[in-house]
């Protein structure tokens, strides 16, 4: 009995060590999930300013065109998704790939018919476990990324469309909702469709509208790029303290039930022995 309780006490200390790291790591995640949505909301308005520049174009100049806003035939497709580096976040990183490759089951015969580019540990060890070639990958984020950490696969994703080597891209990330909810989403980013907006501002354009659409266009791909990863940070950080919050949770449970059970065993070491204690004294009585 006495080692049944030794090993109960031994689980408890266990259970409570465990709790207090989680609810640490619950914390941690709560703070840095304030911080990315302050930063994903901050990049919105640059993203909106260049659409409204964008589509003032668009509109209100004949003949415009760019590739990227001319829809082909598809015979490849790009895909960019978006994970993290780190587990212990629930279904964050599980969700998003799950999603990416129900779609490719779907759509594509063959891998000559699309191609990967990756954001964060996890999809690219997903990808390569699956022997599925990546063009480009980036690892290591920081918690708060800035845009010069995706500079490089964002422009990777947007030139390779212009070039021709795939006929639309996609990006693949979790969606920011609330600290509850982040939802698996697959957006077109190119061809661009929606860019048109009403606005009553007269723009000049210096050389010309089509050489601003030349650089502008890539640049506002690009925006929407690093609007999507800094979603997806909130989003993690979301997932991981919701993870950890059931975590601490459950330790909470599993200590109050191994409590009772060692009290019930205390308790009944504690009969036996006045059992054995009345059981001797009649002996000699």
């Amino acid at each position: 009995m006495a080692k049944g309780m030794r090993e109960i006490k031994r689980a408890i200390r266990s259970k409570q060590n465990m709790k207090q790291i989680t609810k640490a790591m619950e914390m941690v995640a709560a703070s840095k999930l304030r911080r990315s949505q302050i930063a994903a909301e901050s990049a919105r308005p640059y993203a909106d300013k260049l659409k409204e520049v964008v589509g003032s174009i668009a509109a209100g100049t004949k003949g415009v065109k760019h590739p990227m806003l001319e829809t082909r035939e598809v015979k490849k497709t790009g895909y960019l998704v978006i994970t993290s580096d780190r587990g212990l976040a629930g279904g964050y990183n599980a969700n998003v790939l799950r999603k990416v490759m129900a779609e490719i089951r779907e759509k594509h015969n063959s891998p000559a018919e699309y191609s990967i580019f990756v954001i964060g540990r996890k999809g690219r060890d997903f990808f390569k476990k699956r022997n599925v070639p990546l063009l480009e990958e980036v690892t290591g984020l920081s918690d708060s990324p800035t845009f010069a950490d995706i500079k490089s696969i964002a422009a990777a994703a947007v030139a390779n469309f212009e070039n021709g080597s795939y006929d639309q891209l996609f990006l693949v990330y979790n969606q920011f909702k609330n600290a509850m909810t982040q939802i698996p989403t697959i957006k077109r980013l190119l061809p661009m469709e929606d860019v048109s907006v009403e606005t009553t501002a007269a723009y000049e354009y210096e050389p010309s509208a089509e050489g601003v659409l030349e650089v502008l266009l890539p640049k506002y791909a690009e925006t929407l790029i690093y609007s999507a990863v800094l979603d997806g940070k909130a989003s993690e950080f979301g997932a991981r303290m919701t993870a950890m919050s059931s975590a601490t949770k459950n330790a909470t449970k599993m200590i109050n039930e191994l409590t009772l059970s060692y009290n019930r065993a205390r308790q009944a070491s504690i009969t036996q022995e006045i059992s054995e204690i009345v059981a001797g004294a009649n002996a000699n009585a």
